[in-house]
């Protein structure tokens, strides 16, 4: 990552100044993967991990017709994402849910969302939650619905980049245990489970990949 010199000092915490640059440098991307992919007519998307709430917040304006839903596994920045909603009068934002990946007693009742997706987890979460998230994308989504996960990843045990190698590094030596890069491969195995596949693998900047998972 040392081509990017501003890089605040690295805090995985959801309101901290590392992931407030992380995610206005990765929102216009995510946002136009999303344009190709979310439908046309109405229908509702969950972002699972909401955290602050900003790229929910960004992406819900350009997409009118559809109804966004925020989540997190609990309601510490809740008031944030409601406050950005209504910052930016985002009306087809709707209020924040508790969903614990780990907790299935946690997940909507009610299915029949459209799409999903989950930014920069991985890298900060043990790799144990994918098969929580794909368990949760099996039970929720429509039969045409898909699961988009966005963040940086091995390539069947392999650093794509030396700057990913570099991150991965800086990753483990905060001495965290499930700090580090997750491999591409440990989703496709947890999504294959669950009746699930791994449809794309799109490259994106900064050496990152959106990963789209839908029904076999």
């Amino acid at each position: 990552m040392t081509d990017y010199q501003d890089r605040p000092p690295l805090d995985p915490h959801p309101l901290s100044d590392y992931v407030a640059w992380a995610g206005r440098r990765n929102r216009d991307p995510i946002l136009e993967v999303l344009k190709t992919k979310l439908p046309q007519d109405a229908g509702e998307v969950l972002e699972l991990a909401s955290g602050s709430g900003m790229h929910i917040n960004y992406f819900a304006p350009h997409f009118p017709h559809l109804t966004f839903q925020p989540s997190d596994r609990s309601g510490e920045t809740f008031e944030h994402i409601r406050r950005l909603r209504d910052e930016q009068g985002n009306a087809n934002v709707l209020d924040p849910i508790v969903l614990d990946l780990t907790q299935p007693d946690t997940w909507p009742e009610k299915g029949g969302y459209r799409a999903m997706f989950c930014i920069n987890i991985f890298q900060v979460a043990p790799v144990s939650i994918a098969d929580g998230m794909m368990a949760c994308a099996a039970r929720l989504l429509t039969d045409d619905g898909f699961l988009l996960v966005y963040g940086p990843f091995m390539v069947d045990g392999r650093f794509t980049t030396p700057s990913n190698e570099e991150f991965h590094r800086m990753l483990r030596s905060a001495g965290v245990e499930e700090w580090g890069l997750k491999d591409v491969a440990d989703l496709r195995r947890a999504a294959e489970t669950h009746g699930l596949t791994l449809a794309e693998q799109i490259d994106m900047p900064a050496n990152n990949f959106s990963l789209i998972f839908r029904r076999t």
